[in-house]
């Protein structure tokens, strides 16, 4: 499955033009590597999402043939990391793992 497609099915971003927007911005990583809309996503893959003061690390445990209800999309992956930075640089850090 593309990856702006498997972000909007897993409801990690709302909608695909956004997450079409950030991977062109060089704002999500598959696998440690800036990655493009097109790029193909496979169970066991990390995602890391770069929002404005969050960043978000997940790992694909499951990859749909189409859409999902909103109950099971939060099972399609694994949330490593959840980092927010405050207006004062103070990175809160949370490690999920």
């Amino acid at each position: 499955m593309r990856l702006d497609k498997f972000l909007k099915v897993s409801r990690l971003i709302k909608r695909r033009t956004i997450a079409k927007q950030m991977c062109g911005g060089g704002r999500v990583k598959l696998n440690e590597r800036v990655a493009k809309s097109s790029s193909e996503v496979r169970e066991d893959d990390e995602i890391t999402l770069s929002f404005g003061n969050r960043s978000l690390k997940v790992r694909v445990l499951n990859v749909p043939e189409g859409n999902v209800s909103a109950k099971e999309a939060s099972g399609l992956y694994n949330i490593l990391e959840d980092i927010r930075s405050s207006e004062n640089d103070f990175e809160q850090r949370r490690d999920l793992t």
